[in-house]
């Protein structure tokens, strides 16, 4: 069984969009910020060449063929992130207890939840900016990983426990995402 020679997957740069890697570290700076992220592995070398960012491995695995692909996409991502940035759009849902949500500092507080005494907290990460606008909560961000990490930090915040969640159905969920 003969392995390919080679593995290569390149991403374009749009512009205004600069991109360095160091030491592993991928920097990627747009419109809407930097992002970093460290992309490493023994048999994987990515660098730059003009406006484009090129993965490469010599002689593959299965792995190293992997992490050609994951790599792109992480950096496909960063790009996209920094030119458009991502929006998710979560929806605020009660029939008990009219749910209070807000903002204070990097903590999402959700008050009155099926009547309890004690709000829950969900942390928000990093430069992700979070806004409440009547029962819809918009989150906005760079960083794909980040953005989608704190949505699910407001979702199991709001999880129902200890009832039915036949019947209490309250809650603050995912609605849409996009990337502008």
């Amino acid at each position: 069984m003969a392995r390919i020679a080679v593995a290569e997957r390149t991403v374009k740069m749009p512009d205004g969009v600069t991109v360095s890697v160091s030491n592993g570290v991928v920097s990627v700076k747009g419109p809407k910020g930097e992002l970093k992220r460290t992309l490493t592995s023994p048999g994987v070398v990515v660098s730059v060449t003009d406006q484009k960012v090129v993965i490469r491995a010599e002689r593959p695995h299965r792995k190293e063929k992997a992490l050609v692909g994951t790599f792109e996409a992480h950096i496909a991502n960063m790009v996209k992130g920094v030119t458009a940035g991502f929006s998710y759009q979560m929806k605020t849902v009660y029939s008990h207890f009219p749910i209070k949500a807000k903002v204070d500092g990097d903590r999402f507080i959700i008050e009155n939840f099926l009547g309890e005494r004690h709000p829950r907290k969900a942390v928000i990460l990093g430069d992700v900016k979070v806004q409440v606008k009547g029962d819809m909560v918009a989150v906005n961000g760079a960083d794909k990983e980040h953005v989608g990490q704190t949505v699910a930090n407001i979702e199991r915040a709001s999880k129902v426990t200890r009832r039915d969640v036949r019947v209490f159905q309250d809650g603050i969920y995912l609605v849409s995402k996009e990337a502008h």
